[in-house]
């Protein structure tokens, strides 16, 4: 069994986290991979992902939609959102799609209790306590929980709540590493000694370990830009990027392995929830790598070929700012589209800035991957209305 150890700070998600002070140097240079590869027709990338079992939990495929009231503001290239918030999962995601493919190993490995942890209000462990439920399978989550998170029951953890899963949280302090291959033994013990078979899934379904054996939450990300490459293609579109958040890397490294298989000129460019750029890019670039070996791909993804911006880390993982609601007020005002304050509010934030400093082309398009959350507006809802007042008397002063 393959083990590993997280550490969290500050009720941190991702593997390793450094709160960095908000920062806005230069923009992400844009670089390409120097390593030949054997490209693959988009037929042949379908069937190799067809060869990995999945099961039936998102609504797919999901839309590919044009921002054109952001994009005017705005005044740079074309916006598209690609609205992976709608998967139709528990309030939607991109977790769903890593869940299709997850929950058919532990279904294929006879299963009856999925065991995974994640932040107080982690998005993953509710998408993965919904997704046991519609397969009878029992949920069992780690919640870390540190000094600044939320009190009370909202957002994620109460949806936690009605799904009936079992809730184990665990209290950190701040800087503390937590030992979570213990933690994940000490419960797998457990819960064998009670009769059951556990599956146990590495945060975020990102990268192997623990029972999860092959990336199949990357390689669903592998599928999911064939997905959008067939959207593209049939609107013949011009796109120069595709912009995300970016926090365990998964979904970053899925679409990375589906660009770079297809030869596709499409960057990926992950927008850093937390982490400087380059461990970023080392994280991103071994999952990368596991999921083309995982699909017979002949290629090989350095650190240096993944587009990270660590610009917007701002004050740290979970913060909202004024910049990252600014961004989540301007695109509900334009498009009528939620964004969460923790993941895609701080992507677009990324976003906003990068057009405004004319990194894109102004002829090629930018697709945002919408990646959910949309759960954790009503955790920071006290935040969000002290700066939707403060906005509102600085302009009443003006």
């Amino acid at each position: 069994m393959k083990r590993k150890r997280y550490l969290f700070f500050a009720g941190l998600i991702p593997v390793l986290a450094f709160v960095l002070p908000a920062c806005r140097p230069s923009a992400p240079v844009r670089l390409e991979g120097t390593r030949p590869v054997k490209l693959v027709k988009a037929s042949d990338l379908e069937r190799r992902i067809g060869e990995f079992p999945t099961v039936s939990l998102a609504q797919l495929p999901t839309s590919l939609e044009l921002m054109p009231s952001l994009s005017r503001v705005l005044g740079g290239p074309k916006i598209f959102i690609k609205r992976d918030d709608q998967t139709g999962l528990a309030f939607g995601g991109n977790k769903a799609r890593k869940l299709e493919f997850i929950m058919a190993d532990v279904l294929k490995k006879g299963a009856d209790a999925v065991i995974t942890a994640g932040g107080l209000q982690s998005n993953w462990c509710r998408s993965t306590a919904a997704a046991a439920c519609r397969l009878g399978v029992d949920p069992i989550l780690v919640l870390f929980k540190s000094a600044d998170s939320p009190e009370g029951t909202d957002g994620n953890l109460l949806l936690d709540r009605i799904f009936g899963a079992d809730v184990r949280i665990i209290e950190i302090e701040e800087g503390t590493e937590v030992d979570t291959e213990s933690v994940f033994e000490k419960i797998n013990g457990e819960e064998k000694q009670v009769g059951h078979t556990p599956y146990t899934i590495p945060i975020g379904g990102s990268s192997t370990g623990w029972s999860m054996t092959e990336p199949l939450g990357a390689i669903s990300y592998t599928k999911a830009f064939l997905e959008i490459q067939k959207q593209i293609n049939l609107r013949q579109l011009k796109i120069g990027y595709i912009l995300l958040a970016s926090g365990s890397g998964g979904t970053q490294a899925g679409l990375v392995v589906g660009a770079k298989a297809l030869g596709s000129s499409i960057k990926i460019l992950g927008i850093s929830l937390s982490r400087e750029k380059r461990p970023m890019q080392e994280n991103i670039s071994a999952i990368a790598n596991e999921t083309a070996a995982a699909l017979g791909l002949d290629m090989t993804i350095t650190p240096e070929e993944i587009l990270v911006a660590d610009d917007y880390v701002f004050e740290g993982y979970g913060i909202l700012t004024p910049d990252i609601y600014s961004a989540m007020e301007k695109v509900a005002r334009t498009e009528g589209v939620l964004l969460d304050p923790v993941y895609t509010g701080k992507a677009m934030a990324g976003l906003i800035d990068l057009v405004q400093r004319e990194f894109f082309q102004r002829n090629e398009g930018v697709i945002f991957l919408h990646t959910g959350g949309t759960p954790a507006l009503f955790v920071y809802k006290k935040k969000i209305l002290d700066l939707i007042d403060i906005r509102h008397s600085r302009f009443d002063q003006q």
